[in-house]
């Protein structure tokens, strides 16, 4: 007699709670499936379109170094991007229906990525504090319950690491260089310091899904306690830099043990995420010409694998 759903329910939460992982082939509620595939997919979605800003600088390279050093880092973010699709598709839905489900507006990427790279220098920040801002969010993912999910985590947070401290040197560089070099770093901090912030999330009492995320150990962490590591992970670094944080309100808090920064414009955040940022439009124009321009790429592919099958058949 097969197990009633009471019994796959308190096996589930017993998974939960001892910390253990949840695999493909276990039962799982539905809630936690479609959860997993919002947050895996956009995930995915994030890691490609993330290609657009920096892959924007790659003819542009000051030199023959810089630019294998930033092709690289692009390269990286396509193969993250294809070790989540991978891990969401274990949950029982195709590549091809998640990139349909983005090109049709039905799924989102992170909001970090609709904003402009003007200078070289961008190709730093975005390394320093972009890629700062994913370790923290992602490195407590490599604990999450759902196994494939983890296990994909755990290489992309090595690269990830990696990325961070290349954009770290890549701005000392500079720091080190001219006066209009050194301008160059600062405006550029200026501008995607607030953004970077807001990549955690809003804050945890207007955070719908967070609660649930972190009870059935999705999400380790909440918005709030990963944005404040950020933070305080990432002032002393700025000191080291010479760079000024734009934020008047930052300081050391003795008594919390942690530094006190101001509020982000959640206003902002929101118009991002409804597709009303500097480059949504761009992004997502530019995703879906590549996307259709692949087409016979996936048709190509498709129809070399029909007649493979069949040859072996015979």
């Amino acid at each position: 007699m097969p197990p009633t759903e009471a019994a796959l329910q308190a096996s589930f939460d017993a998974t939960i709670a001892h910390h253990d992982r949840i695999e493909p082939r276990d039962w799982m509620p539905e809630g936690y499936r479609k959860t997993l595939i919002r947050q895996i997919a956009q995930h995915a979605h994030s890691e490609i379109i993330g290609m657009q800003p920096e892959g924007n600088w790659i003819s542009r390279a000051p030199s023959l170094r810089r630019k294998a050093i930033l092709l690289a880092k692009v390269q990286d973010e396509a193969g993250h991007g294809l070790y989540l699709y991978s891990a969401c598709e274990t949950l029982g839905v195709s590549r091809a229906e998640l990139v349909e489900l983005l090109l049709a507006g039905k799924q989102k990427y992170s909001s970090i990525f609709n904003y402009p790279t003007l200078s070289y220098a961008d190709v730093g920040t975005i390394g320093w504090l972009v890629d700062g801002a994913a370790i923290c969010n992602q490195v407590p993912l490599c604990r999450t319950s759902y196994g494939p999910y983890g296990r994909a985590m755990i290489r992309i947070c090595k690269e990830e690491s990696f990325h961070q401290r290349q954009g770290y040197e890549l701005l000392m560089t500079m720091m080190r260089g001219t006066d209009e070099q050194r301008a160059m770093v600062q405006e550029s901090v200026d501008r995607f310091w607030w953004p970077s912030l807001m990549m955690f999330g809003p804050p945890d009492d207007a955070s719908p899904n967070s609660e649930q995320s972190m009870a059935w150990g999705v999400k380790r962490n909440s918005n709030d306690e990963l944005r404040q590591k950020f933070v305080d992970m990432t002032v002393p670094q700025a000191e080291a830099l010479g760079v000024t944080l734009p934020d008047p309100d930052l300081r050391w808090n003795a008594e919390r043990g942690h530094h006190d920064f101001g509020e982000p414009d959640w206003a902002e955040l929101t118009a991002v995420i409804r597709g009303n940022g500097p480059c949504n439009a761009q992004r997502m124009a530019h995703r879906r010409a590549a996307h259709e321009n692949g087409a016979w790429v996936r048709e190509a592919a498709t129809a070399f694998a029909a007649r493979t099958a069949q040859e072996a058949q015979r």
